[in-house]
Parts: structure tokens; C-alpha cells; sequence
């Protein structure tokens, strides 16, 4: 029977360093060809939108998709992963939390490899609850001192910084403006809805990581034209799903100040196939956009760990 996980269950059983370890791992395995991910694709309605991701990681005996409904009334996750032998369905995982953390993770396996070894100060764009698994990832990956968060609303920001910073006693503070979250931050991380840019590239200093993590579609753009021309390597998740819906990176590739043959995936870098940093001087980029096998394989590895511990529903459908 297949396994029911609420989001209560993966609360139980997700940490960030279980995350961290199997998003690197599925990057280097589908940019060496050992898993498949299909960019995700919308149905439009009026009033609401469906979006599926869907791909298959044969190293977890995983093949599946998440589905996700957005509407005025939110976004609802749901992932369902089937036995890639049997084809029968193993588990369905509600994946609100497992979203957030499977993309803060994608944010610090990105960070790990391209950001400099010393990097310490962050600045934050978004305060959002997307904003936390950024910063829980990158204080796992390196030793931050400071976190400086942005964001338009001062009450919602002035509550986010306090429950950071108690969260990973660490000072998470409020930044004035947007200048001041980038000036002087090793690493910046955007995670909003924005669709113009937020800061000015201008404001990089050399050596800068930025982690680009809310442009997932077309209407959406949070870093200028600027910030991609300085950046000496553009990373992303996954080349097909860049050129698809990289709202970032389409206004350089549209008039050929970026070439598609130049985005580097993450996986290659990971795999050492194509280089990442190459000098502390550099200012890399990293565009995420999310794929299906992310999900997959933290659900492939919460349903396993779930039956070993008693954890969830069992519920005889797909079998």
C-alpha cells in the first residue's frame, strides 16, 4: 500500500542536512545523465493555475511528479512518487515543507561550490516563509556571523529577523534599504515575487555569491541586467528549464548577451565537468528555478524513512 505523508510527518522527519546531501547529489546525477527531470508545465485558468514537475531518479527507485494548485487563496503542494521498478504509487507527500526546504537546499549546495570559502555576511531579499530555508541552508554550509533581510514590510521583517535569530543564534537583521542588504554581503540571496529587479547590480562588490531563487516564471524578475553581465559563471539548476522560465536570464539571452551554450548547470559544476569559481574576485550567479527530482528524491527518502519509524498513513490506492 502506498504511504500517506502529512505535513506534520515530514515535519518529524526533514532536516536541512538531509536535504543538502540529496539535492547535491541528484545535481550530479542528472547533469551526468543518471536522472531525468522534466521542466514544469502550467494550466491557466482564470481564477487559479495548476503546475506539474515531473522526472524520475532510477538511484532512489524513484519516478513521479509534484503537482501544485496557486490561487488568491494560496498554493497547495502535493508530490507522489511511484516505484520506478513496479511502476505501483509508493507514497503521496504533502509538500509545502518539503518545497521550502528542498529549494533553501538547492540555494546552499549552490552557495557550497560557489560562493567564497570565507563568505560570513548575507543579505536577504524576502522575509517570506521561502526566506527561512535559504538562510537555514546557507548557515549550514558556511559560518555565517551576520544575516541583513530586506523587505517592504517592517513588521513582518521585524518578527522574521527575531525568529532567525533566535532560530540560529545568530544576528538576523533588519536592513534599512536595499542598498545596505547588498553592500558589504558575501553572499545575496533574492526569494520574492518581485518583477523588476530589487537591487542594482551596480551595488556588487567583487567576490559577491548571488543566489537568485524567486524568478520561476516569465512574469518575474528580481536581478537587473547588470548582475548578469558582471557574473564571470551563470549556474542554474537546469539548462532546459532556464531557457523555459528563467525570467532573470531571458532579457540577456533575448539579445544574445547570454548564449544558452553559456549557462552552467549546478550538476557539472558539482560533478567538476564544467568550473564554477575560478577566482575570489568573481561574481558568480546561481538562477533556480526547482526541479521535479529534487522533490522526488527527498520524497523517495521520507517515505522510506516514515515506514521505518511507524510514521504516516497507509492507504490502498496504486498498487
Amino acid at each position: 500500500m502506498a504511504l500517506l505523508l502529512r505535513e506534520s510527518d515530514v515535519e518529524k522527519l526533514l532536516t536541512m542536512p538531509m536535504a543538502l546531501e540529496l539535492v547535491e547529489r541528484v545535481h550530479r546525477e542528472y547533469s551526468t545523465g543518471n536522472a531525468t527531470d522534466v521542466p514544469r508545465e502550467r494550466t491557466r485558468q482564470p481564477k487559479s493555475a495548476l503546475h506539474i514537475l515531473q522526472g524520475a531518479v532510477p538511484s532512489a527507485n524513484v519516478l513521479g511528479y509534484k503537482a501544485y494548485t496557486s490561487s488568491k487563496e494560496g498554493v497547495r503542494f502535493l508530490v507522489y512518487a511511484f516505484d520506478a521498478e513496479r511502476g505501483s504509487l509508493s507514497g503521496i507527500v504533502e509538500a509545502n515543507l518539503l518545497g521550502m526546504t528542498r529549494t533553501g537546499a538547492a540555494g546552499g549546495v549552490a552557495a557550497k561550490y560557489l560562493a567564497r570559502p570565507d563568505a560570513k555576511v548575507v543579505g536577504v531579499f524576502g522575509s517570506g516563509w521561502q526566506a527561512q530555508g535559504q538562510i537555514d541552508a546557507l548557515a549550514a554550509v558556511r559560518k555565517l556571523e551576520r544575516v541583513k533581510v530586506f523587505s517592504r514590510n517592517a513588521e513582518k521583517l521585524k518578527s522574521f529577523c527575531a525568529r532567525m535569530t533566535e532560530r540560529l543564534s545568530l544576528p538576523v537583521v533588519a536592513a534599512a534599504t536595499a542598498e545596505e542588504a547588498v553592500r558589504e554581503s558575501d553572499i545575496v540571496v533574492t526569494i520574492t515575487t518581485a518583477a523588476t529587479p530589487v537591487f542594482s547590480g551596480d551595488w556588487l562588490a567583487p567576490g559577491t555569491h548571488v543566489n537568485a531563487a524567486g524568478s520561476n516564471s516569465l512574469l518575474r524578475q528580481e536581478i537587473d541586467e547588470t548582475t548578469v553581465r558582471k557574473a564571470s559563471v551563470v549556474v542554474v539548476d537546469s539548462r532546459p528549464t532556464a531557457l523555459k522560465e528563467a525570467g532573470d536570464l531571458l532579457p540577456a539571452l533575448e539579445k544574445g548577451r547570454l548564449q544558452p551554450g553559456g549557462l552552467t548547470e549546478l550538476g557539472e559544476v558539482i560533478a567538476g565537468t564544467r568550473p564554477g569559481r575560478k577566482t575570489a574576485e568573481a561574481i558568480t550567479l546561481f538562477e533556480s528555478q526547482g526541479m521535479a527530482i529534487q522533490d522526488l528524491i527527498l520524497a523517495a527518502e521520507l517515505i522510506k524513512a516514515a515506514r521505518t519509524r511507524g510514521i504516516g498513513t497507509e492507504v490502498d490506492i496504486g498498487s
